[in-house]
């Protein structure tokens, strides 16, 4: 029989998302069984909702739960890096929202602290799975796309002044970033998740559409370890909302559905150069198995990691790659240089990306 975690989710925004997609779709798998927040009124209406017995204000009551198993933390990102890490010193596995820390220092220290826990710490990237994006994974991970030669993101959103109204919204000490953080994160990283990892970038980031601190629109240029290109596009001040990857190779060429906040989800445009690759291709997907998007799959797979010791379906690695693309971005935009990969100790922005002033 299979183990069934205990979870306390920490943030009911964002977590509320978590229950509903990853939790209840996952009720062999997991239960949810404490709930924290420091608004009181969120609280108890969520916990509420899904009738979750134990709710606390303080993180703290958590890590002294001794038969409670995952943290999952949801809170606005400036809390993440301490939460993290006072959990996994407190054993418990950890899974959390992006962006999971506030630089690359700060990375290379939770992923020293993981090695040392019993716990395991998965970030969330639950862009990445649904029948789309897994459907070209495995195109490509099966060799049928042959080599990379070009790809493009774009990530064009719509946010105003209700969305900033939330405190910690917009400014650099507490989100941490603009569009490059909150938004475009997900659809780079599924850009490296496809394509590979990137070995230079040349941003600009620029504040257009809100009176915020941090960016609203964004643009880069990429070039990736295999040789490939690539662009990067993203702003908040889009009439309509769109989150579009388009990846040609050698062999095939994809093109992701264009929902905005699911576009692994939906059947890509997979579009074969010949009839052989076209052969090898239906071949590879005939018994397709379906995959849930978003933190359904993601949750599940991460349930496989903790009771088979199946690999992590995201990585403390991988979302350091994020956060190197995000320190790149800020760095490269402010100097007008390029910036190539990977980024150590010895860069300028690697114990913190804000301006000067904020850090």
């Amino acid at each position: 029989m299979s183990r069934n975690y205990t979870v306390a989710v920490v943030g009911a925004g964002i977590g509320r998302s978590h229950i509903t997609e990853g939790y209840l779709n996952n009720p062999d798998k997991y239960r949810v069984v404490a709930l924290c927040d420091l608004d009181e009124a969120k609280l108890t209406k969520l916990a509420d909702e899904f009738g979750i017995e134990r709710r606390t204000t303080k993180f703290d009551d958590l890590l002294a739960m001794d038969d409670l198993d995952i943290i999952d933390i949801c809170t606005p990102p400036m809390v993440h890096y301490p939460m993290i890490v006072a959990a996994l010193r407190a054993g418990k596995h950890v899974i959390c929202e992006k962006p999971l820390v506030g630089s690359l220092k700060e990375i290379d220290e939770v992923i020293a602290v993981e090695t040392q826990s019993t716990g395991k710490l998965m970030p969330v990237f639950q862009y990445r799975f649904g029948n789309g994006v897994q459907q070209a994974k495995a195109i490509i991970d099966a060799g049928l796309a042959g080599k990379p030669f070009v790809g493009t993101v774009e990530t064009l959103w719509r946010r105003e002044a209700p969305y900033y109204a939330v405190p910690w919204r917009g400014k650099w000490k507490t989100e941490l970033g603009g569009v490059l953080m909150g938004h475009a994160i997900h659809p780079h990283d599924m850009f490296v998740y496809l394509m590979g990892p990137l070995k230079s970038l040349f941003g600009r980031v620029a504040t257009r559409v809100n009176d915020i601190e941090v960016e609203d629109c964004i643009s880069a240029s990429v070039e990736l370890e295999s040789g490939a290109i690539g662009s990067f596009t993203a702003s908040l001040g889009s009439a309509d909302e769109i989150s579009r990857i388009r990846l040609a190779f050698d062999n095939v060429t994809f093109e992701s559905d264009h929902e905005a906040y699911n576009p692994g989800a939906k059947p890509w445009k997979i579009l074969p150069r010949d009839d052989g690759t076209r052969s090898a291709i239906a071949d590879l997907l005939k018994d397709w198995k379906d995959v849930p998007p978003r933190f359904h799959t993601q949750m599940a797979r991460f349930h496989d990691s903790l009771t088979s010791g199946a690999p992590l379906p995201v990585t403390s690695a991988d979302s350091r790659r994020a956060l190197e693309i995000v320190t790149a971005f800020y760095y490269s935009s402010r100097t007008r240089e390029e910036v190539v990969f990977p980024i150590g100790k010895d860069h300028p922005n690697y114990q913190s990306w804000l301006p000067e002033g904020f850090a």
